[in-house]
């Protein structure tokens, strides 16, 4: 099992609508990878200043499966169109679990 954590810093702070996009553009991967095992995605709670805005965690049976998710046409095309334009940094780590 592979498992995928990236992390996004929103440019100016999250907005309710900056996140609501980013969510909403994410949130569709589930339906449309079948080599996602699971899928979880949300908004940082606050409880630290240097935290970062916004996280993914996907779960993966392979190395293949995540390179399948990366380059997902729909999935590119959240990044280029909703994620990019919205994030000031991102960060990201594939390990075995």
């Amino acid at each position: 099992m592979v498992r995928h954590v990236v992390m996004l810093r929103l440019k100016d702070g999250p907005t309710p609508q900056h996140v609501a996009a980013v969510a909403d553009g994410l949130g569709r991967m589930p339906g449309l990878i079948p080599e996602l095992v699971s899928y979880h995605l949300g908004t940082d709670l606050g409880l630290a200043p240097t935290n970062f805005d916004f996280a993914v965690v996907a779960e993966l049976q392979s190395a293949d499966g995540f390179l399948a998710y990366r380059d997902h046409p729909e999935h590119q095309a959240v990044i280029r169109d909703v994620i990019l334009p919205l994030v000031a940094e991102r960060v990201a780590v594939q390990f075995e679990c």
